[in-house]
């Protein structure tokens, strides 16, 4: 007889930010530019990181910011961020006294040596309450479960139309 994988669901419940960030290499050899784009991204984390451990500790609620995850698409890097709303996204961007407002005025500085040399894009989704469900087959979580926990699958749903619903 087999066993099956352990199955649990995230246990995240409200509105939900998905915001995608990435980078394409076009000249690398514009080491210069490459290195200071690539070195913005980290020191971003580590201060939204810090700042979440802090408003956990603290029992206040943040910057909105709930965890990211690094992928690579085709060689390239993305961040994968999950925020707690839009308006929390947008006022850490435009923050002068944080790390986004400085380091995507200093892009545009130095970028325009090199305006072929890297694309920096992203895409944001909002995603209401209600409006997301995951399933994990297996002994470890990823992706919002990993950040918000994570609950058994019969406890929100078998199907994904119910844990949609839930």
């Amino acid at each position: 007889m087999t066993t099956r994988p352990p199955r649990v669901t995230h246990a995240y419940d409200g509105d939900l930010v998905l915001f995608l960030i990435g980078v394409r290499l076009h000249q690398p050899w514009r080491l210069g530019v490459v290195r200071r784009v690539l070195a913005a991204m980290p020191r971003m984390i580590a201060e939204l990181e810090a700042d979440r451990a802090a408003a956990e500790r603290d029992g206040t609620p943040g910057q909105g910011f709930l965890g990211a995850r690094y992928l690579l698409d085709g060689g390239h890097p993305t961040v994968l961020q999950y925020w707690r709303s839009t308006e929390d996204l947008y006022r850490y961007a435009a923050d002068p006294d944080l790390e986004h407002r400085p380091a995507w005025k200093a892009f545009y500085g130095y970028a325009a040596s090199a305006p072929s040399a890297v694309t920096i894009w992203h895409e944001t989704y909002a995603v209401p309450a209600g409006g997301h469900e995951s399933i994990y087959a297996g002994p470890a979580s990823f992706g919002l479960a990993s950040l918000a926990g994570s609950v058994p699958v019969a406890q929100r749903g078998e199907r994904a139309r119910q844990r949609m619903a839930s």
